[in-house]
This record gives C-alpha cells, structure tokens and sequence, in this order.
C-alpha cells in the first residue's frame, strides 16, 4: 500500500508544492511547528532513511540544502533546522524548519496558517528556489 506520500507525489491527495524534480520533491507539512515547515521527500518510497542507497541519500541532503537556502530566503527566521525522525509516516522524510528559538524544533509547538497563508507562504518560498 502507497504510503500518504507517495500518494502526495502521485497527486492523489493535495499539497502546498514547494519543488520536485525526477527523484525528490518538497511540500509543506500541514501541521507546522513554523509557519515554512517543509518536508523533502524521495520519490522512491523508503521507510527508514538509513536504508537509502548512497547516492539517494547524497541527493536528498543536497535537494533538502537548496530547499531550505530558499526557505531561509523566504521566511524570517534566524536559520532552518534539520529533522529526520521518521516515526510518523513510513517514507524517509527531512523536516525543513525555519527557527527563531528552541520551541519550534520540539514538535510540541505548532502553528495553524490559513490556506491562503500555506498558499502565500509556498508561493514565497517557490521564489526562492535556485
């Protein structure tokens, strides 16, 4: 069974895209810890990141790179941090997630945009993109 998002990917469920190319592609999280929380995706559906082949690997880190150098273009915050837990859903995920302090890299803290913010926010950040 696809997982969610390979689902995303496929277009079978909605998202506020950010960027995509032939192996990768980076949406908004839905349920922020900060207004720009993105997650970078392998299309390949992997569930554990340590499982990826090198070469998938060296590709996410560097599409996840370009992804938040635009992020941080885009959004004010002080940096973007780097999260893979991967807990939640079984597909290798990178959080992507502009910091001001402590509370927005926990997962206890979240913010609720508005469609039209998400669409604003993804429009912005897509600006960016190098």
């Amino acid at each position: 069974m696809a997982s969610i998002f390979t689902k995303i990917i496929n277009g079978e469920i909605p998202c506020y895209k950010i960027d995509e190319d032939e192996n990768f592609f980076a949406f908004l999280d839905i349920n922020p810890n900060a207004r720009g929380h993105t997650l970078c995706i392998p299309k390949k559906e992997v569930d554990k990141i340590m499982d990826l082949d090198e070469e998938t690997y060296m590709g996410l880190m560097a599409f996840s790179r370009k992804v938040g150098k635009a992020i941080e273009a885009a959004v004010d915050c002080n940096r973007v941090g780097i999260s893979v837990i991967g807990l939640e859903v079984p597909h290798v995920h990178v959080h992507l997630i502009p910091l001001n302090g402590m509370k927005e890299a926990t997962f206890q803290y979240k913010v609720a945009p508005t469609k039209e913010e998400f669409e604003a926010i993804a429009k912005n950040i897509r600006s960016k993109i190098e």
